[in-house]
C-alpha cells in the first residue's frame, strides 16, 4: 500500500504579461519542476494540473479601463438615476467598477444588503442587529440613520467605512441606502444594476416582476468588446480585480481552448494523461471574519473531462466504526480495502457514504490549489496535485 495521499505543489513561473504564450510557459515551468535534481517528482495518469484565473486573463490582455465600463453602462442603462443593488464591500474587487458605473450614469442610488455583503464582509455585526431590534428582512435605513442607529460601521479587518468610501468613489449626489429585499430599490429608481454574483438570476427576476423597466447584471456589462477592451462574454465584469488605478482585469475567456491545449501539450511531452483546469477563488468560508472566499462566479471556468462530476467514497471513519466488527491491524485494513474495491459506481444517498464531501471535484480542487498558491507573493500561479483520485486500497 502506498504511504502517501494527496500532494499539492505551488510550481514558480516567470512572470506573465500579455501576449505570453501561456500553454507552452506553463507546461515547461511544470517539466522544470518535475526534473529538479532536488524536489523532482514523475508525472502520472490523472495528476492535476491547476493555474490560476489571473495568468490566464493577463495572458490574454483581458482588461478594461474604467472609460469602457462607463461608456458600456450608460448605452445599456440610458443614463439617467440607475440603482446599483448588493455590490460587495472590496476594495481590490469593486473600487473600479464602481467608478465606471458611477461614470456611466447621471446619479447612482446604491444599495447595501445587511449586516454583511454577499461574500461576507461586514458592515455591522449581527449582535447589534439584536441589541436594536432590527429586522434584516423588513427594515430599510438611510445612510444617517445607520450611524444614528449603529455609530461606527468600519470593517473588522481592513478599517474601512465602506458606505463613506463607496459614496466618496461614486462622487456627485450619489444616495446610500440598506436594505435586504431587492424591490426597495424601485422606490428611487426603475432602472437597476444588480451587482450580486450567485444569486444574481433570483434578484433580476424579482426585480422584473415588481416592475422594473430595466435591470443589467454584472455578467451583462463588458460582454463584448467596448473601444478595443477586453471582455468576457458568459461573466461580463463579474470576477475582475483591480489592475491599475483605472483598470480592470476581467475573468479569463476561451479557457476550455486553453486548458485542452495545455494537456495536450503535456501529453506530447511525457506521454501522460494530465488534468488540466482554470481556477479562481476557493469555496470555503472563513469561520472567524465570516468572508466566504467565492467572489468569482464559479470556482473554475474551464476544465478537462477527467475532472467533470463528484466523489464517490466511502467514509472511512463509517467502515472504521460500523463495517469491521473487532477487526484490528492487517485484518481490519484488508476488510476495508475489499470494500472500497466493491464499492459501487455510485453512492449517492448511500449511507456508508455520509459525511464525504458532497461538491463537484473541481470545486474541491479549485480549493486546494487556491489554498495552496496564496493571493500574495509567493509566484506559485500554477498548482500540481498528484494522488487525489487514489484511496486506501491502491
Amino acid at each position: 500500500m502506498a504511504t502517501v495521499g494527496t500532494i499539492s505543489r505551488g510550481i514558480k513561473a516567470p512572470i506573465i504579461k500579455k501576449g505570453d504564450d501561456l500553454p507552452v510557459i506553463v507546461a515547461e515551468s511544470l517539466l522544470a519542476a518535475a526534473n529538479d535534481p532536488v524536489t523532482g517528482f514523475d508525472i502520472h495518469d490523472r495528476d492535476v494540473l491547476a493555474v490560476t484565473e489571473a495568468v490566464v486573463a493577463r495572458a490574454q490582455g483581458n482588461y478594461a479601463t474604467v472609460d469602457q465600463i462607463a461608456k458600456d453602462v450608460r448605452a445599456k442603462t440610458g443614463g439617467g438615476t440607475v440603482g446599483l443593488i448588493f455590490p460587495i464591500l472590496s476594495r481590490n474587487r469593486f473600487s473600479m467598477l464602481l467608478k465606471g458605473i458611477a461614470k456611466g450614469v447621471d446619479k447612482l442610488v446604491i444599495m447595501l444588503s445587511y449586516p454583511s455583503d454577499e461574500v461576507g464582509n461586514h458592515l455591522m455585526d449581527v449582535d447589534a442587529l439584536d441589541a436594536h431590534g432590527v429586522n434584516p428582512y423588513t427594515d430599510v435605513f438611510t445612510e444617517e440613520q445607520v450611524y444614528a442607529t449603529f455609530g461606527e460601521v468600519k470593517h473588522p479587518f481592513t478599517g474601512m467605512d465602506y458606505i463613506a468610501l463607496y459614496k466618496e468613489m461614486a462622487g456627485g449626489d450619489t444616495e446610500i441606502i440598506l436594505a435586504n429585499r431587492p424591490q426597495e430599490i424601485l422606490k428611487y429608481t426603475k432602472v437597476v444594476i444588480n451587482a450580486d454574483i450567485h444569486t444574481r438570476f433570483r434578484t433580476k427576476r424579482l426585480l422584473l416582476a415588481a416592475g422594473a423597466e430595466k435591470v443589467i447584471s454584472m455578467h451583462e456589462i463588458m460582454n463584448a468588446p467596448v473601444e478595443g477592451s477586453g471582455y468576457n462574454p458568459d461573466y461580463g465584469i463579474l470576477g475582475s480585480n483591480l489592475a491599475t488605478d483605472d483598470s480592470v482585469k476581467l475573468f479569463p475567456r476561451d479557457c476550455d481552448k486553453f486548458v485542452e491545449r495545455v494537456q495536450k501539450i503535456l501529453l506530447e511531452k511525457t506521454g501522460r494523461v494530465v488534468e488540466v483546469m482554470v481556477y479562481g477563488d476557493g469555496a470555503f468560508k472563513d469561520p472567524v471574519g465570516k468572508i466566504w472566499e467565492l467572489a468569482d462566479p464559479v470556482v473554475s471556468p474551464a476544465y478537462t473531462s477527467g475532472l467533470e462530476g463528484t466523489p464517490n467514497e466511502l467514509k472511512l471513519k463509517y467502515l472504521a466504526d460500523n463495517a469491521i466488527g473487532d477487526l484490528r491491524g492487517e485484518d481490519a485494513k484488508r476488510a476495508i480495502q475489499d470494500m472500497i474495491r466493491n464499492k459501487p459506481t455510485s453512492l449517492f444517498a448511500s449511507q456508508a457514504s455520509q459525511g464525504t464531501t458532497p461538491r463537484r471535484l473541481t470545486d474541491l480542487l479549485g480549493s486546494l490549489a487556491d489554498l495552496t498558491s496564496g493571493s500574495g507573493d509567493k509566484g506559485t500561479p500554477i498548482v500540481y496535485i498528484q494522488n487525489y483520485f487514489t484511496n486506501y486500497a491502491d
